[in-house]
């Protein structure tokens, strides 16, 4: 492989959808976590109550999707408000 192919496999990878997943936790309280997703992502107060809930009876919401670098800056942020967040590559 060359250069060039390695420089577009790698941007191909950045730029490649990935999600912002957060995970339920037994600590933060439910007015907690959607506070933060109306801090984090501007969410209305409706939009982070509806992820809120998926969190907490699904256990795990898709927050956010969209660039790598994004992805990893709010993932961050969200650990930074003590939140379980991973990042996953979208399907």
């Amino acid at each position: 492989m060359n250069e060039t192919q390695t420089e577009t496999q790698t941007k191909i990878a950045l730029d490649a959808p990935w999600n912002v997943i957060v995970h339920n936790d037994p600590v933060n309280l439910m007015s907690y976590v959607t506070m933060v997703f109306r801090r984090v992502f501007g969410f209305s107060k409706e939009k982070a109550e509806q992820h809120m809930l998926e969190v907490h009876q699904k256990g795990r919401s898709v927050v956010w999707s969209g660039g790598r670098e994004r992805a990893e800056l709010y993932v961050q942020q969200l650990h930074s408000y003590l939140l379980l967040a991973t990042l996953e590559r979208s399907v």
